[in-house]
């Protein structure tokens, strides 16, 4: 790529960036203003949605920085183009550590190991927790494995971060050996740690029950969100340069096509797990769907089986429907919806054996979510939306300058 390209074309992102950060940093404020005053009068109904906010917004950094390495193995125009993207949502990765820090205050009003054992009326429930609480589930262990969790998260963000700012200054560079080296085992780093902090911030509500395929769950889960929340900006940059001259419809299928895949691979874990807790039929295990499927908690079920998989995977059978980002944001916004929905049917049955929707459930995600966004829109805006002296950038910005 010359400089005469780079020249030609801003890369920086528009100002409806900045101007969209700074709305939703009111947004974040005014919503955490109210959602902390709510908490002083009900700190356990404001935690138990605090954790599901969290655990939404951790999934779109986390899966964004997950993409991003399957990006730098498999190469391609279709993560070039939302390479910056994501890029800009795994770096809010210190405000989510800061964010992580609540909850440490939390642990008894959320987990039933942090709390005394003779305060459990369930005896059986209590001799289980006195095992596991000597064996992995402790109060300092639970903070130290969150910290080495986030320190695995900030050293990849971190890589992978330094060696993308090098491509925004000539000479071109070929960084593509330091990340696929990276990659590789930062997926499997990633596989690891997400699933043991789901073990221990989600699953470990219920700490008599145990899957093997949860934390599976929880990972396709994330990349989902991470892709979908990627296609939602990508359409709003779509109506500026440079992204509309950048943007592609082979780019939107291919984005397409990953949305599909993470949908059924969602939908394949999630169905694995049922067929196999319920062929099993053991009490340990079973208890948990028992709580899903009363209460009311059965037509969310049913709503995630319908909304979440079956209805996308149709639409998204239909290669026109995929090529087109207009239409396509509003399946990727529809299932964002959904994945909270997926969490709030994980976490909140733990609670609540009724279905219930209290006012934190509502306004906490937006005072969380304003704040993410705005930070979102802080790194997105700091760099370029495409590395001009990527040596394969010219895949994308070629045909730009055609």
């Amino acid at each position: 790529m010359s400089a005469a390209h780079t020249n030609n074309l801003d890369l920086m992102a528009p100002p409806v960036v900045k101007s969209l950060q700074s709305r939703l940093l009111i947004v974040g404020g005014v919503a955490s203003l109210i959602v902390i005053v709510g908490a002083f009068f009900q700190p356990t109904v404001f935690f138990r949605a605090y954790l599901i906010s969290f655990m939404d917004w951790l999934g779109i950094c986390l899966g964004s920085m997950a993409i991003l390495m399957l990006r730098h193995l498999t190469k391609g125009g279709w993560g070039m183009i939302i390479r910056r993207i994501l890029g800009a949502a795994m770096r809010t990765l210190p405000l989510l550590a800061l964010l992580f820090i609540p909850i440490l205050f939390a642990l008894p009003k959320l987990y039933p190991w942090a709390r005394p054992l003779e305060s459990i009326a369930d005896k059986h429930l209590q001799e289980h927790l006195r095992d596991i609480t000597r064996s992995y589930l402790s109060v300092y262990g639970f903070g130290l494995r969150a910290g080495l969790y986030f320190a695995v998260w900030g050293t990849l963000v971190f890589l992978l971060t330094k060696w993308s700012r090098e491509q925004d200054q000539p000479p071109v560079r070929d960084n593509s050996v330091r990340f696929k080296a990276l990659g590789g085992p930062g997926i499997i780093l990633y596989a690891f740690t997400i699933s043991f902090a789901g073990i221990d911030w989600t699953m470990s509500l219920d700490p008599s029950w145990i899957s093997t395929i949860y934390p599976l769950i929880i990972l396709i889960g994330e990349l989902l969100s991470a892709l979908c929340f990627a296609v939602l900006v990508e359409r709003i940059l779509a109506d500026y340069k440079p992204m509309s001259e950048l943007l592609k419809p082979e780019h939107v299928h291919d984005h397409g096509n990953f949305m599909l895949t993470f949908v059924m691979v969602w939908a394949y874990f999630s169905f694995s797990q049922w067929l196999i807790i319920w062929a099993g039929n053991l009490p340990e295990e079973i208890t948990w769907y028992l709580k899903r499927l009363n209460g009311g908690w059965g037509f969310v079920g049913l709503a995630l089986v319908i909304f979440h998989f079956a209805v996308p995977f149709v639409i998204l059978l239909s290669r026109p429907f995929k090529r087109d980002v207009k239409r396509l944001v509003w399946l990727a916004v529809w299932l964002l919806l959904m994945r909270y929905l997926d969490l709030f049917w994980i976490i909140e049955p733990n609670f609540s054996a009724t279905f219930t929707v209290t006012w934190a459930d509502v306004l906490v995600p937006f005072a969380m979510g304003g704040l993410w966004l705005a930070y979102f829109g802080r790194n997105l805006s700091s760099i370029p939306l495409v590395p001009a002296y990527d040596v394969f950038a010219t895949e994308v910005l070629e045909p730009a300058h055609e």
